[in-house]
């Protein structure tokens, strides 16, 4: 099931130098490396996903690979193949990936950018410039992106306050800006307001917990809604209710998923429980229908210890579905789990597992059922996927 073959091609095989004019430059062309695994599935409208790697801080080795259904290839470095003549490669830190219309965008955080490319073939179309941009979503023609507006430097006295940057997804020209929290994260739509959690990560120990709420058509903060410290993300389901996750601050404090309802009015904000004494720890999640799919990597300094959870939410009753949805017992086999997928239709699951946050990691792909399927090498630290449709 895991038998894996690779190839180099011969041009992509080499590292080339560049005399441009007077200026020496060396320009690394990583090479394009595929592994076949899984088994082909073309009776689905999802041709593929992209898995993007966040990379090594200030290594710049942020790099982008692409999984086939097709054909059940699975292509490293698909960026730097398709793309040579980027010098610096993707970039360092690739924080978020999602793919609007025919372009495939990833938010590169330590390279202060966005970069878009074709989502057909990863081809570089451009990019826009922002500072310490963090996660990105899209409505009727712009895509508004998180951004912590200055450096990236942790310091209890931190007084930037953080933006969503409004962009032209046609022209890629910034076109507003609107101030809200401290180190805003992640950020998702309901009607006509933008819900933006405010980590203040740089702030240690005196993170924020609020959610900004902005009018799509003023693009200024109304309000703020308290919710609790170190905010990380905020995803709206088909009823308009918000989940957020809080990452908590690693002492007394765990991180833990909250429901907000009634956000319209007077919102409600409660925590989900995993059991009677226990709110539910969360890293990462992702929602597909009314399930979503629940991860954790909790540390904290008391205990020094990581427990791992893996569960699925109900949305409609906002309780616990399931508190371990892998069943077969490879989830002993995954270090660090730091993000999770699921394809859209068949509702197979997708672990990113980070290892040891210094090489590469290793994403797993599970049956709905919760039973592995296949496992392959990835970059380093595997944050991010973006399914593509046909």
């Amino acid at each position: 099931m895991f038998q894996r073959k690779t190839y180099f091609p011969l041009l992509l095989a080499c590292t080339f130098v560049l005399l441009l004019g007077s200026c020496r430059q060396d320009i690394v062309i990583w090479p394009s490396e595929q592994d076949w695994v899984g088994e082909v599935m073309d009776d689905t409208p999802i041709r593929g996903f992209y898995l993007l790697n966040e990379g090594t801080y200030p290594t710049n080795n942020s790099s982008l690979d692409f999984y086939d259904y097709t054909s059940a290839t699975y292509t490293h470095n698909i960026y730097s193949a398709t793309n040579p003549s980027a010098v610096m490669g993707l970039g360092d830190i690739g924080n978020s990936l999602k793919i609007h219309g025919s372009r495939l965008w990833a938010v590169i955080n330590g390279s202060n950018k966005v970069e878009v490319m074709e989502a057909n073939s990863a081809r570089r179309i451009g990019q826009v410039d922002i500072a310490n941009p963090r996660h990105i979503c899209f409505h009727q023609g712009y895509a508004y992106v998180t951004s912590f507006a200055g450096p990236m430097v942790s310091d209890v006295l931190y007084e930037q306050l953080g933006l969503v940057v409004k962009i032209d997804t046609a022209t890629l020209e910034k076109v507003d800006t609107c101030i809200v929290g401290y180190q805003p994260e992640g950020l998702d739509i309901v009607g006509d307001k933008i819900y933006v959690a405010n980590s203040g990560g740089y702030l240690y120990p005196n993170y924020d917990n609020t959610i900004s709420v902005i009018s799509l058509e003023s693009f200024r903060e109304e309000k703020r809604i308290s919710v609790a410290p170190n905010l990380k993300q905020v995803i709206a389901d088909a009823s308009g209710k918000l989940w957020v996750s809080s990452l908590g601050n690693y002492f007394d404090q765990s991180s833990a998923l909250f429901c907000i309802s009634d956000i319209d009015d007077t919102p409600v904000v409660q925590p989900v429980l995993l059991n009677q004494a226990q709110s539910l720890p969360v890293f990462d999640m992702t929602l597909v229908g009314d399930s979503l799919y629940v991860l954790s990597n909790d540390f904290s300094y008391v205990t020094e210890a990581h427990p791992h959870t893996y569960a699925i939410v109900n949305t409609r009753t906002a309780s616990v579905a399931s508190s371990h949805f892998i069943v077969d017992g490879t989830h002993q086999d995954i270090i660090a789990p730091y993000a999770v997928a699921v394809h859209p239709v068949t509702r197979d699951i997708i672990i990113a597992d980070a290892r040891n946050y210094m090489g590469p990691g290793t994403l797993f792909y599970y049956s709905p059922e919760g039973i592995l399927k296949w496992k392959v090498r990835t970059g380093d630290i595997p944050g991010h996927v973006a399914f593509l449709s046909r």
